[in-house]
């Protein structure tokens, strides 16, 4: 008898939403992955679908008793109902998107017997109200877990203090995508910088929009005024737009609200670098590695960012772009002058970045070590 291929192995998937306009990763796995997948979702609650009614409304009793902090009580209902899923459709392993979402279903794989994989993201391996408060749980979590895929180097290291086991880590970014982003050609683009994130804290808006108010004040020597496009939309927006008003930045700093991938892709063959000032924010919450930063890098572009989580495993210091110590808007400021005014040597970082991400962080890249660790944890569990 053969051995069933990858797509004839069935995978459960559990994720807390597929709809958020930042979850593409999420979207891009269940696209992508080789196997039999049916996948259910924590903010759908469907009439039609008793399953899914029953799954959405599990997570939702267990959001709740998270609050009340009867963090144990919480793990029951959706790990009830995920039982029931996995007696029906006898998925070969299941994984589950954010570790926030894991302590919700992870005794289910316990009582089975099922591979438990658990995809950490960055805020759930990072901020106080999701690393402080599941502590415990997530100790528990990474007992259970067959495998854990994480973002970046210091991800990794959070959560092997918590006990994850070096054997069971994979460090797989989530890659950009070579059929969209592709074709920037920043020597013959005027001086626009663009930034792509949601507007909250740890994206560092507010310190883009200084550091470009820097180079303003400095003056530069090129023809045309440096501008900055600003993609997105979040809780910070009202004070950025503010900030620009009182910078006198109104005709230099562009707010294009939520864009489509299509339209960023075509965005970024449009400008000169891009640009993201990451930092730890205040209640902890830390990127992973940022899917713009390898889009930007992907498409030909220079990159200006910080020295953040897993960016400088991504960006090349001096080579594909410029890193910056977190805060630093001087520095941010210097680095992108340096490519308002060298136009070639724009050209020259975002041709190395190119190739960097085509050899390493590519989607297909990160599928593949997905699909071979899914591939190693249900094999070994035969």
């Amino acid at each position: 008898m053969t051995a069933p291929t990858a797509s004839q192995h069935k995978l459960l998937v559990l994720a807390p939403t597929r709809r958020a306009a930042s979850e593409t990763f999420v979207r891009a796995n269940l696209q992508g992955l080789p196997f039999d997948l049916t996948a259910f979702f924590g903010d759908e609650r469907p009439l039609k679908s008793p399953w899914r009614l029953a799954y959405g409304l599990a997570i939702l009793i267990s959001k709740v008793l998270t609050r009340l902090r009867w963090f144990r009580l919480a793990s029951l209902p959706a790990a009830i109902v995920t039982l029931g899923l996995i007696r029906q459709h006898r998925p070969k392993a299941v994984m589950v998107e954010f570790g926030f979402e894991a302590v919700r279903v992870m005794e289910a794989c316990s009582w089975t017997g099922v591979p438990l994989v658990v995809h950490f993201r960055g805020s759930d391996a990072s901020a106080h109200a999701r690393l402080g408060l599941l502590r415990d749980r997530y100790r528990r979590l990474l007992c259970i877990a067959a495998g854990v895929v994480v973002k970046s180097k210091p991800m990794a290291q959070t959560l092997e203090t918590l006990g994850a086991r070096q054997d069971r880590l994979l460090i797989s970014p989530s890659g950009a995508n070579t059929a969209l982003f592709k074709g920037s050609a920043p020597e013959h683009t005027p001086p626009v910088f663009l930034s792509v994130g949601r507007f909250v804290e740890k994206k560092g808006p507010l310190h883009t929009i200084r550091a470009f108010s820097l180079i303003h004040s400095a003056g530069v020597s090129v023809e045309e005024q440096p501008q900055l496009w600003m993609v997105g939309e979040g809780p910070l927006l009202g004070e950025a737009k503010s900030l620009v008003q009182s910078l006198a930045l109104q005709e230099y700093v562009h707010f294009l609200g939520l864009r489509t991938q299509e339209e960023i892709a075509m965005l970024m063959r449009d400008v000169r670098g891009f640009v993201q000032h990451s930092l730890v924010a205040s209640d902890g919450d830390s990127e992973g590695s940022p899917v713009a930063v390898m889009e930007a890098q992907l498409s030909g572009l220079p990159v200006v960012a910080t020295r953040h989580a897993g960016i400088p495993e991504v960006v090349l210091e001096g080579e594909s772009g410029f890193l910056v110590d977190e805060g630093d808007v001087a520095a941010m400021a210097r680095a992108i002058t340096r490519l308002i005014e060298d136009p070639e040597l724009a050209a020259r970082l975002g041709g190395c970045g190119r190739r960097r991400v085509q050899e390493c962080f590519t989607i297909d890249h990160h599928l593949h070590q997905v699909s071979d660790l899914l591939r190693q944890v249900i094999e070994t569990s035969r």
